[in-house]
Order: structure tokens, then C-alpha cells, then sequence
């Protein structure tokens, strides 16, 4: 796997820069700091990265970032700020003087300073190797990932639950302490528990009858009897960055036979990708046997039908390499973390998930998601 010090040996940089806070993936894998505000991260070839902090933040990013700090005072920004008085300019000065020559950007570095720095040096775009480096998980991160889909598990076994025991009214509704069952509601609930065990979720799926036919519909209204109800919860640890991914559809009471024929599928193509994932196959050779198994049995791809790609990478960004789909030409590698994710959806039938999630070994796959799959509550 190429690395960062080869990718600017191949640019014809001297350092590689990046201006971001920790909602940046690259930047947390690079620094290990959380922070809300951007700071200047810089690396040179064959040394260890800096990272530029305000004086505040010097002592906390000492003890938690995994990079070498240096204040911008030492940097000289503020010398630098008071001759250009141009915050970019200044900033452009400071970051030449640590990199002392061309740099690589990600794609997402400030165009602004970037301009300004033309004037010492070239700035070269980089085209994605730290997203390919991210994508190989350390033994570290798979245990932070492990960790994050344990608790997802528990969280689907607990809105499992509340589906399973709520009341039916007359209508068909389903009812939880004298309440409607509401997407919603149960959305909240699940949220809850996760929050008091240091997760944070959001845009949670939980969609039930003619909304299920909808891949990202979230859901709304009322939960109601014999219709399929849609989960996908994908969690992240506050603490560690890390997020799971996880779904589930289940039925309280009797599903069609539309939707029974559509589960089936789903289990099987679900069955046969985990059981193709290995290192040195595509992500497309997977997705596209599960394409083969669904037209087998009738269920042809297009405008419904199997519409999304098999699966993606999981990490600190929920979707990021590799990718199971048409395009995923990357041959896995031991260490991938990938969600496998058939789905088949139809109007007027509603539609059907499943997705685990799994690393790639040196032999096989190995499914973190440890939580049965039935469709029946």
C-alpha cells in the first residue's frame, strides 16, 4: 500500500498540508486530536507531522494528539500576520517556512491559501491516498469498530423489542405505554440509549410500508402490523470516532408473500457475498454475483429492484473506501472494513434490507454484526 511520504516523493513536494478540524476523517487519522476549529497540520517527507495549534489549546493537543505540536506563536503567524496584515498571506508564510517548498493538499484545502501560497511554492492536489491509507484498519481501530457494532447490536435488539411487545389497536397501528409506536418515538428511544452509552446517531432509518420502497426515507408517522418496518442505525463513538452501520427489517405480524419472496433474497445474496469476501477480490465481483442471484429469481435491477450498491467501507466516516459496487475495482485487502448490504424495493410491496458489517482476513471475513436476522416479530 503506497504511503503519504511516497505520494509527495511522486508530486515532487516537500511536505504535505492540510487545514481542517477533527470532522475531517483524514484529519483525525493524521493527528488522533478533536477539535472544532481548523488548525494547520504539516508533514515533511520522511518526518513526523505537525500539527499548529493556538497557545489555549497547546497543553491539551500535547497530551492527546499523536503528532508533533507547535504553537502558532512559534510558528511566527502572528510576526508574519503583523508585516502581510493578510491572515492568508500570513498563514501562506507560516505554512512555507515549516514545509520549505511545494506541498500536497487534500482536495478540500482552502483555495484562498492556497493562491497565497503559489507565490513561495506549488500546491498539488493529492488524488486520495489517505483515503486509501484510512481504509486499512490497525488492530487498534478494529477493536474501536467491534466496539461501536456491539453496542449497535444491543440497540436493534432494543427496538426489536419495543416493536415485538407494543399493542395493536383496532386499526392496525402499533401502540407503546398507551401511545402510537411512531418512527419517530422509537427513533428517540434508540437515540437515548445510545447517547448514555457514549454514541451519537443521527438521520436514523426506521421507515415502515410504501416508505420501505424508499432506500433513505427515515421514516415517519406511525408503525402499523403485517407491513415491513425498515432499521439502519449507524452509530459513532464520541470518543474514539469510530462509527458501525446495521439493518434490519422486520415484520409484526404476518408480511405478504411479496415481501417474504423479497427477504429470502436479500438473506441468500447477503449469505453469498459474506461468503465471496476475501483478499484479492472486487468489490464488483461481489456486488455484481448478488445482481446475478437476484435476477435468477426474478428480481431484475433498474429503476426498483436492487438500486444501490452492495456495500462501503466503514470507518471514521461512515461511507469511505473500499466500495462494493459496479465501480469497486479495488481488490480487498485483510484489514478492510466493508458493510454488505443487499436491499430489494418495490413500490406498491414495500422493501427489504439487510446489512452486516465485517472485516476483510487474510482468509475470509469475519461479520462483526452479531444479531440474528428474522423477519418475524
Amino acid at each position: 500500500m503506497p504511503s503519504l511520504d511516497e505520494a509527495m516523493e511522486a508530486a515532487g513536494a516537500a511536505a504535505f498540508v492540510m487545514y481542517a478540524n477533527s470532522a475531517d476523517p483524514n484529519f483525525r487519522y493524521l493527528t488522533g486530536f478533536v477539535t472544532g476549529d481548523p488548525m494547520f497540520y504539516i508533514k515533511k517527507r520522511g518526518e513526523a507531522g505537525t500539527l499548529v495549534v493556538p497557545q489555549m489549546e497547546a497543553g491539551r493537543a500535547k497530551g492527546e494528539a499523536n503528532c508533533q505540536i507547535i504553537t502558532r506563536g512559534e510558528a511566527r503567524y502572528f510576526e508574519f500576520l503583523e508585516e502581510e496584515q493578510d491572515a492568508r498571506r500570513a498563514a501562506a508564510r507560516m505554512v512555507y517556512e515549516l514545509a520549505g517548498g511545494g506541498i500536497l493538499v487534500p482536495g478540500t484545502f482552502p483555495l484562498a491559501i492556497a493562491r497565497a501560497y503559489e507565490a513561495f511554492a506549488a500546491v498539488t492536489p493529492e488524488s486520495g491516498i489517505l483515503d486509501t491509507m484510512r481504509a486499512v484498519k490497525t488492530p487498534r481501530e478494529l477493536d474501536a469498530i467491534r466496539a461501536a457494532q456491539a453496542v449497535t447490536n444491543e440497540v436493534m435488539g432494543f427496538a426489536a423489542g419495543i416493536i415485538r411487545d407494543a399493542a395493536i389497536a383496532p386499526g392496525g397501528e402499533l401502540m407503546w405505554d398507551g401511545d402510537p409506536l411512531t418512527s419517530e418515538a422509537l427513533r428517540r428511544e434508540m437515540h437515548c440509549r445510545l447517547l448514555r452509552q457514549g454514541y451519537a446517531a443521527h438521520d436514523t432509518i426506521i421507515s415502515c410500508g410504501p416508505e420501505t420502497a424508499q432506500p433513505h426515507n427515515t421514516g415517519s408517522g406511525t408503525l402499523r402490523e403485517h407491513e415491513p418496518i425498515v432499521i439502519d442505525v449507524f452509530p459513532r463513538n464520541e470518543a474514539t470516532g469510530y462509527y458501525a452501520d446495521m439493518s434490519r427489517t422486520f415484520v409484526r405480524g404476518e408480511p405478504t408473500e411479496e415481501v417474504v419472496s423479497l427477504y429470502e433474497a436479500v438473506r441468500d445474496g447477503q449469505t453469498l457475498a459474506e461468503g465471496m469476501i476475501r483478499p484479492g477480490i472486487t468489490g464488483a465481483a461481489v456486488h455484481g454475483a448478488v445482481v446475478d442471484l437476484f435476477t435468477e429469481r426474478g428480481f431484475a435491477t433498474g429503476t426498483e429492484g436492487f438500486i444501490h450498491s452492495l456495500g462501503h467501507g466503514v470507518g471514521l466516516a461512515i461511507h469511505e473506501d473500499p466500495y462494493l459496487s459496479p465501480r469497486g475495482d479495488t481488490e480487498l485487502l485483510p484489514g478492510h472494513v466493508v458493510t454488505v448490504e443487499p436491499g430489494l424495493y418495490y413500490t406498491g410491496i414495500g422493501g427489504v434490507r439487510l446489512e452486516d458489517m465485517g472485516v476483510v482476513t487474510k482468509d475470509g471475513f469475519e461479520v462483526f454484526t452479531d444479531y440474528e436476522r428474522i423477519l418475524i416479530l
